[in-house]
């Protein structure tokens, strides 16, 4: 998808040895929306990228850890989360507010914050256009398979392209998963609408599936327009 770039590290966050750290790197002047969860409690991420999205900022990048998910870890956990979206914006040369961060895995555990800010460059050292499907690995937890499709249309004679990934295996109950998701495409959609498709597209599917009866902390659905289709 024009105008998006993906980069993931092995940062040691809970595990060795495989990829936990993902960046996403968003040209200037794209669109993004969101829903997550409905969960009281939600994560420190989720009450980031609720704000960083409130202020009508230019989100410029998403960072996706996994193995630990950041939440009832109170303060510490904002002051983490806060920390980490310090990092990314330093480091891509973007301000703090401009990034948005999403974990997920273990609940209750402090996230590691060093070693996450130390994979940092590696993410943006490898950032490419077509890192999609290593994205939708590093973003597993306890998913068996990667989830991940993407798709090109024709639409006014021109040809879009609408690429996503996805991760949840468990505490799936309707409004929304324990899951991650991010879709992104070549189109050009105003906020207002952007919008309101992430939610009906959420409605229409995430919100609509049920395994265990649990409903999670750090659910969160993103969709990127970049309109350079």
């Amino acid at each position: 998808v024009a105008g998006v770039r993906l980069g993931l590290a092995e940062a040691g966050i809970r595990k060795l040895s495989r990829r936990d750290l993902t960046l996403l790197a968003l040209d200037s002047g794209c669109t993004v929306a969101g829903v997550f969860t409905q969960n009281r409690f939600c994560a420190a991420p989720v009450h980031l990228c609720r704000k960083h999205l409130a202020s009508g900022s230019d989100i410029r990048a998403l960072v996706i850890n996994t193995g630990i998910a950041n939440a009832g870890t109170g303060e510490p956990g904002m002051q983490a989360a806060q920390a980490t979206c310090d990092a990314v914006g330093k480091l891509m040369e973007v301000g703090a507010h401009q990034v948005l961060p999403f974990s997920t895995g273990v609940i209750l555990e402090p996230l590691p914050v060093d070693r996450l800010v130390a994979g940092l460059p590696r993410c943006q050292a490898d950032l490419q256009a077509d890192h999609w499907h290593a994205a939708a690995h590093g973003i597993m937890t306890t998913d068996t398979v990667a989830k991940a499709a993407s798709r090109r249309v024709s639409i006014a004679g021109k040809t879009v392209t609408v690429t996503g990934i996805s991760k949840g295996a468990g505490m799936i109950k309707p409004n929304m998963a324990t899951m991650l998701g991010f879709v992104a495409t070549d189109a050009g959609i105003a906020a207002p609408l952007l919008q309101q498709l992430a939610k009906e597209a959420a409605d229409e599917s995430f919100n609509c599936i049920t395994v265990d009866g649990d409903t999670s902390t750090n659910d969160s659905f993103i969709v990127i327009a970049t309109g350079q289709s």
